[in-house]
């Protein structure tokens, strides 16, 4: 790889990294994948950024609202998804499947190296859009998390990384629809609840 290249492609790394900000450490980063720019590039920094191809238009991430949230209730993990879909406005994408115990945001390094098949794993697989919401049953898909890494500023754990991929195929009133390419890389603290039994 060539030194410029490789410069630069670390900067916004060393950059963030090197600022213990809180503020700066919450906000999004989008890096467009070399393939498909309206994307962001898989990335296991902590950009706080997703992406996926829902039929032909685009869930991503937005800079105005939080990308992620993590609850444990009752046995589930539910792993949410909050952006924007092209042209339809606001869209929650839930993924809710069993789970050891979790009490603290910490105990999400659980989950690296996991993948869920979603229609055999007992997923549960929800999309809301605009506030309309949708339980739908995948025929097929996967949801993995590659990397689960625990994030240490100036020796102080501050955060778990997320980082996976994701795609399924379901009927949506009756239609077949498809998510695809699905990409993430969060960040997760205090954006982590969990709920006593």
């Amino acid at each position: 790889m060539d030194m410029r290249k490789f410069f630069y492609a670390i900067l916004p790394i060393f950059l963030m990294m090197s600022s213990c900000s809180e503020d700066e450490m919450t906000r999004t980063i989008f890096i467009a994948d070399k393939d498909n720019p309206m994307l962001p590039a898989y990335t296991e920094w902590g950009y706080n950024s997703f992406g996926a191809i829902y039929d032909r238009n685009y869930f991503l991430v937005s800079k105005t609202v939080t990308p992620c949230k993590i609850t444990y209730d009752k046995g589930l993990l539910n792993f949410y998804l909050i952006g924007k879909l092209e042209h339809n406005g606001n869209m929650v994408l839930t993924f809710s499947f069993p789970a050891s115990p979790m009490s603290r945001y910490k105990d999400l390094i659980a989950l690296n190296n996991t993948t869920m098949n979603l229609p055999d794993d007992n997923c549960t697989v929800t999309i809301e859009i605009n506030g309309n919401k949708n339980i739908i049953t995948p025929m097929s898909g996967n949801l993995t998390f590659k990397r689960a890494q625990l994030l240490k500023i100036d020796g102080e754990e501050n955060r778990v990384i997320l980082s996976g991929l994701f795609e399924l195929r379901f009927l949506r009133d009756g239609r077949p629809e498809a998510i695809s390419n699905g990409r993430f890389d969060i960040g997760i603290n205090e954006d982590f609840y969990s709920f006593p039994d």
